[in-house]
């Protein structure tokens, strides 16, 4: 009888035990479902991010991609290298040209400062034309006067006059020359400018190459994750080409929809919880970045029929960059999970969403 007693009770025991279990289970499950009170609402979500592809700026060949899948890189690291034989011809070609119009310039100054010395030799030789024709000029006078009282002869008054007249003809030449030295000078000095203006052609087109070369290293744009490779070493790209896709895990979140009736009681920048399928045990503290200024059918992912007729709001739950930086390695996207709210601001979050994470 007394062991028989014993086994009951070890029965009644066992039993015990396995209610409390199911009362536990459906508790959370309660939890789950229905949430911790009317202040709080949820929706269901995939842990997304920011993606960047990683292009190529011109046509080409990749020569290395130095980057794996998963690899985390960081902002400015160099993630793929283009070929850059043709580039590097050009920039050669750029640099002659941009050394051609330096030179020009030096000659256009040396042009310039030769055809002023020309002026001045023009305008010195106006100043004796001038001198000779005022003395040949004086000279006819004289012999005017002689002549007409018969103390020279006729034929010296002509020869004076001739000389007065080749005179007056050397100094109009002499102007001429001037005239000539001058407008050379001009055409120099627009030598000069235009030699200037192909020099800074030719700077802008090396430094234009310059640029493509540099953009011939594929950076990182930002601290993130490699998720896959488009293209491999080898092949040639169209401008514009994609290399490879990068996940900022900085900007890491979960997208899910809520009610007009709730969507309207939640503030930007409002406290919000995130529990993952995969880590149910934990809790990640997330903040209200996004709500959707314009309403749309609930997206085929929810489960009822009735819920996806619906008009419902996106909602965005961002999780902290200073806390992803500390588990970076277990970002992953696309893990389901749900995200919890509060609609109340009054309300207070039950210890089963405290956030137990990050530390």
């Amino acid at each position: 009888m007394s062991k028989n007693h014993s086994r009951s009770r070890l029965y009644f025991i066992i039993g015990l035990i396995a209610v409390l279990a199911l009362a536990a289970y459906f508790g959370w499950k309660s939890l789950r479902e229905d949430g911790p009170g009317p202040g709080f609402a949820s929706g269901n979500g995939r842990i997304e991010a920011t993606e960047v592809d990683v292009a190529a700026k011109l046509a080409g060949r990749i020569d290395e991609i130095l980057v794996k899948e998963g690899d985390f890189v960081r902002q400015g690291q160099a993630l793929a290298r283009m070929q850059v034989s043709t580039l590097e011809a050009q920039l050669a070609e750029a640099q002659a040209s941009h050394q051609e119009a330096v030179h020009a310039i030096a000659a256009a100054k040396a042009q310039i400062a030769l055809r002023q010395s020309d002026v001045a030799a023009a305008q010195a030789l106006v100043v004796q034309r001038v001198a000779e024709t005022d003395a040949a000029s004086q000279r006819l006078q004289r012999s005017r006067s002689l002549a007409g009282q018969g103390a020279t002869s006729r034929q010296q008054l002509d020869d004076d006059r001739t000389l007065s007249l080749g005179a007056e003809a050397a100094l109009t030449a002499a102007r001429a020359q001037v005239v000539a030295a001058e407008a050379a000078v001009e055409s120099a000095q627009a030598q000069h400018v235009g030699a200037e203006f192909r020099a800074r052609a030719a700077a802008a087109t090396v430094a234009r190459v310059e640029a493509d070369l540099a953009d011939s290293v594929l950076r990182a744009p930002r601290n993130g994750r490699v998720q896959f490779l488009v293209a491999q070493a080898g092949e040639v790209l169209a401008p514009g080409g994609k290399v490879l896709n990068l996940v900022d895990l900085s900007d890491v979140y979960m997208t899910f929809f809520l009610p007009e009736t709730l969507v309207g009681r939640l503030a930007l920048g409002g406290e919000a919880r995130i529990i993952l399928d995969a880590a149910p045990g934990y809790v990640i503290p997330a903040e209200i970045s996004f709500v959707a200024s314009t309403a749309q059918f609930t997206p085929k992912t929810v489960e009822t029929a009735s819920e996806r007729q619906k008009l419902m709001f996106r909602v965005r739950a961002r999780i902290p960059p200073e806390l992803l930086e500390k588990y970076l390695e277990y970002v992953k996207t696309g893990l389901p999970g749900v995200t919890w709210v509060k609609v109340d601001a009054a309300a207070q979050w039950p210890d089963d969403l405290v956030p137990n994470i990050g530390g």
